[in-house]
């Protein structure tokens, strides 16, 4: 599920990009992410390094171009410090798209990847060298998330110093009203002129992009390593990308470029929901030492973490549940149909949150930690020799992994 929410997350984000740098109907641009598929699939024989290089790349991209929409805008900076310190939800879906954003940027499948990309070093199997081989990836998987945040960031500022402008026309403003990634490219070509709007094409191509080749790669350690569902890799890659595809064209034709904005928006919130399925058990597990041995967390990090995860969660429970209710209370539906949606609403929302507190408490025994071999300590960039290796993994075999 995971997956297949992040990649209609891309293929509208991608389809959104090739509608504002070619003019493509949406509809066309959805059918036309198929061929990255083929991208990924020519670069997977190369290995695990140049999918990084090329992911990289991508994110520098689209930083460049929503950092220099920034410059030339120039929000105030205690503004921005403001709104990313104090936190405010004003307007119409404030906190729907809040929510959203908390789905689109801590996305629950990047949990699974930063973890298992450990796999692809040749780390010695010491406990110097996985201490070192933990420590470089949460360097790693921080900066990345930082950057992520930064990106964020910069499009809110731009977005929001636009919006609140003196000079902005009435129509501009009734978009402000309701900005979606494809409204929001016309918004920045009326007020900062074309070439802005030519940037934010770009960038936005380039995050469908990267999103599509992550997501992708999470699915084969997830589909592997936890499912233990073995294909081919072009059959999983293509099986992946149609199901995503396809209800983003119904609803490209159907409800046009507005309708597929307002399916990103709710891909993200479904997103933000499904976090505690696998922040909690990731937190566990971490935290165990009939899992992790002496690498488990330490009490720090356990306290900050659980905190974090706790206001997450209570976060998505509480506006599922005002969010729901007052949609209920509020909407134009017949008596009848509130009473009935509310028999098939209510019991759903009791199981996600048995199913979540279920998660909190459960109680695993199961002994997982191998011990390292004696005598080899040399750190994440010494040789370890023959048995001194991690373990061979069968269920990541087709996986492009260092050789």
């Amino acid at each position: 599920v995971f997956i297949y929410l992040l990649n209609i997350v891309a293929v509208i984000g991608t389809a959104f990009a090739l509608n504002i740098l070619f003019h493509i109907p949406v509809w066309a641009g959805v059918l036309l992410t198929g061929s990255s598929t083929l991208l990924l699939l020519g670069l997977q024989k190369y290995g695990v390094r140049k999918l990084e290089l090329l992911i990289s790349l991508l994110v520098f991209v689209m930083a460049a171009c929503f950092f220099g929409e920034m410059s030339y805008v120039k929000p105030p900076a205690s503004d921005v410090l403001k709104g990313m310190f104090i936190p405010k939800l004003a307007g119409q879906s404030a906190t729907g798209d809040a929510i959203a954003l908390l789905g689109a940027l801590i996305m629950p499948h990047n949990l699974f990847l930063h973890s298992a990309l450990v796999l692809s070093r040749k780390v010695p199997n010491s406990v110097r060298g996985v201490n070192d081989a933990c420590r470089y990836f949460l360097i790693e998987s921080g900066f990345a998330l930082f950057v992520a945040f930064l990106i964020n960031v910069s499009v809110i500022s731009v977005s929001g110093k636009v919006c609140t402008g003196t000079n902005i026309s009435a129509e501009d403003a009734e978009r402000c009203s309701d900005l979606t990634l494809n409204s929001a490219s016309f918004l920045l070509k009326n007020v900062l002129g074309r070439s802005s709007k030519i940037l934010y094409g770009v960038a936005l191509l380039a995050s469908g992009q990267s999103s599509a080749i992550t997501g992708t790669y999470a699915g084969q350690y997830i589909m592997q390593g936890f499912l233990d569902l073995k294909m081919r890799t072009w059959l999983r890659n293509l099986v992946t990308r149609s199901i995503a595809i396809t209800p983003s064209l119904i609803v490209a034709i159907i409800g046009g470029s507005a309708g597929a904005g307002r399916l990103i928006i709710i891909a993200s919130m479904i997103l933000s929901f499904e976090l505690p399925f696998s922040l909690i058990p990731l937190l566990k597990f971490s935290s165990s030492s009939t899992k992790m041995g002496p690498y488990k967390n330490s009490i720090y990090i356990i306290v900050v973490s659980w905190i974090l995860g706790l206001g997450i969660i209570s976060i998505n429970v509480y506006y599922l549940s005002t969010g729901f209710v007052g949609w209920l209370i509020d909407g134009d539906l017949h008596k009848v149909g509130k009473v009935f949606i509310g028999i098939i609403v209510f019991p759903l929302m009791a199981i996600y949150v048995l199913a979540v507190i279920y998660l909190t408490f459960r109680k695993d025994v199961v002994v997982t930690y191998i011990e390292p071999v004696k005598g080899v300590e040399e750190g994440f960039g010494g040789e370890a020799t023959g048995e001194g290796q991690l373990p061979y993994r069968e269920d990541l075999a087709d996986i492009p992994l260092p050789q």
